[in-house]
Order: C-alpha cells, then structure tokens, then sequence
C-alpha cells in the first residue's frame, strides 16, 4: 500500500524547563503500524499532542492525508482515532452512553450508532459493562473503553499513546489483533509504547526518541530488541554530554 496517513516535519515545541521535541520529522504510511519508543520524559507524548494540534508547535507542520492540520475539515477529523492521556470515559455515564458519544464525535450518523456501539460491546468485552457507569469500572476497563470509542469508526488515522497500559494480558491480545486488521484494511497506525517486545509483534518500524530528538530505528524482527534500544540510547546520552 502507499501514500502517508500522518506527517509531521521540523516539529519542535520547547517549554520553560527546556524540555520538549525538537526538529521532529515522522512519517507513517497507509497499511502500516508505526512504534514510538523511548524512555520515560523522552517526547513520546509531547510529539503525539503535536501531530493532533493538541499542543501547537513551534516551528514545523502536520499534515494528515495530505492536508495541513489547522486546515483539516470535520470530515478529515472524523477518519483519525486516538488514544492520548486519560481513556474518554465520562465518569456518570454508562458504558453504552460514553460510546455513542464517542461515535457522535467522529461524526457517524445516527443510524449506524447503535450497530456500530454494540459491536465495538462485543469486541473489546464490554457487554457485561454496558449500563454500569465509567466511574465504578477497573482503569483496566475504562482503557478498554477509551479504545472502543477511538476504533469503532474504523479510522484511516491511528494515534495511540501507551495504549496497553493497565490492559490485563486478554486485553493486549485483543489490541494487538485489532490493530493488526486496521493495518490491513489500510489505515497509518502510530503507538507510543515502552513495551518493546509487544510493539516488535505488531510494529514494521520502531522509532527511537530520546531527549526529544529521534535518534535511530530498530529491527523489530531483530534478535536482541532490547539491547539495541539501550545501546542507542547510551550512544546518544554520550554524546549528549561531550
């Protein structure tokens, strides 16, 4: 498959502190899921925020299925799904109520709601959750309904920022085997993640950031994943220090 579902070139944002990205090119191809990985504070999410226009850079540019963020219409929205921060779970609403609010947000017409909301019930688990209210469920499951209501509209557009955090080991595999499907029908897939060996079994690119700069890639079919991230890491922190 070819053409770039998300772009971002030169993006920098730098805070007070002097933290931040800076300089960040990234592309991620149609059909394709695309890991971010680096260690706690290294950018990861600051760099996702950008490519939404939740932060504003900067310098730099975004484009989404080749149109510029600021000029991106309800309907290039509504074909990008994501998952950065807390899961969107409104604490007093059901299970049921926060996914068709979620698919309102992405723009589905209200005939396919109800379809489209059972069936994402039936996928992530949920049916047994669907009239008890976001604010009594495990963080396990409030995450599993932040991805419900980022996926069921099928987006061309993927962004998600450690989404197996606090998934149990069901919960992962369900993910995983979602993503995987989204990936084949064609959409850009961009996860941030420290859990390189889960991002290896999905991932056709690894993307190492560090200090808010990219630093290399790795082989996700590579032998010893773990060691490579490490030794670019170390390589660059050398440097860094010189």
């Amino acid at each position: 498959m070819s053409g770039i579902r998300l772009s971002g070139s030169g993006l920098t944002r730098e805070f007070d502190s002097g933290v931040g990205v800076h300089g960040i090119g990234l592309d991620v191809q149609a059909g394709q899921v695309h890991a971010l990985v680096g260690l706690n504070g290294a950018g990861k999410t600051t760099l996702l925020r950008l490519l939404l226009g939740m932060l504003r850079p900067d310098a730099g540019t975004v484009r989404i299925d080749g149109h510029d963020l600021p000029h991106l219409d309800a309907a290039g929205w509504a074909r990008v799904g994501h998952l950065v921060g807390p899961p969107l779970a409104y604490p007093e609403l059901t299970v049921r109520a926060n996914l068709s609010v979620a698919a309102r947000l992405h723009g589905v017409p209200s005939p396919r709601i109800d379809r489209m909301v059972a069936a994402a019930l039936s996928e992530f688990d949920l049916d047994r959750y669907a009239d008890v209210r976001a604010r009594v469920l495990s963080e396990g499951n409030r995450r599993r309904v932040g991805l419900a209501g980022a996926l069921q509209h099928n987006p061309d557009v993927i962004v998600l920022d450690e989404p197996t955090s606090t998934l149990d080991p069901a919960g992962v595999i369900l993910l995983r085997e979602r993503l995987l499907r989204e990936a084949d029908r064609g959409a850009g897939i961009l996860v941030s993640s420290h859990h390189l060996d889960e991002v290896a079994r999905i991932a056709e690119r690894i993307t190492v950031v560090n200090h808010g700069r990219l630093i290399g890639t790795l082989d996700p079919h590579g032998t010893d994943i773990e060691r490579a991230f490490f030794a670019l890491v170390h390589n660059d922190d050398t440097e860094r220090t010189r």
